[in-house]
C-alpha cells in the first residue's frame, strides 16, 4: 500500500492506495495521521478513492485515527468511498460515525468553509 498526503486549505488529505487489510499498511496509515497531529494538524480527509478493499484491521486503523483526531479536538471525514468499501461501513454501522463526502472538494467545503 502506498499512502500519499497533501495539504489544501489547511486540511490534510490522506490518500491510501491499495488494500487496507493489516500490518504494515494499517500501522503506516496510523503513523501518517499521528505525524500530522504532532505537527499541529486538526482537519483530515481520508480519500478512499484508491482503496479497493478494507477488512476489520483497516476499519480499526480508521477508528484509531478518528479517535486520535477527535482527542485533539479535530475533525476527520472520508471521501470517495467505493460501493464495495461502503458496504463494509454500512454492515458495521460505521457509516453513522464517519461523515462521508462524494469527493475531496465537497469534504473541504464542509470542514474548512472559510477556505472557499
Amino acid at each position: 500500500m502506498k499512502i500519499s498526503t497533501e495539504v489544501r486549505s489547511g486540511v490534510v488529505i490522506v490518500s491510501p492506495k491499495g488494500n487496507l487489510m493489516g500490518a504494515p499498511e494499517t500501522e503506516d496509515f496510523r503513523n501518517v495521521i499521528k505525524e500530522h497531529i504532532q505537527a499541529g494538524a486538526t482537519k483530515f480527509i481520508i480519500d478512499l478513492k484508491n482503496v479497493k478493499w478494507m477488512n476489520s484491521l483497516g476499519l480499526g486503523a480508521l477508528i484509531s485515527a478518528y479517535t486520535s483526531v477527535k482527542n485533539k479536538e479535530g475533525v476527520m471525514v472520508i471521501s470517495n468511498v467505493s460501493d464495495k468499501v461502503k458496504s463494509v461501513f454500512m454492515i458495521t454501522q460505521l457509516i453513522k460515525v464517519f461523515q462521508n463526502y462524494d469527493n475531496v472538494d465537497e469534504a473541504i467545503a464542509a470542514i474548512a468553509p472559510d477556505a472557499a
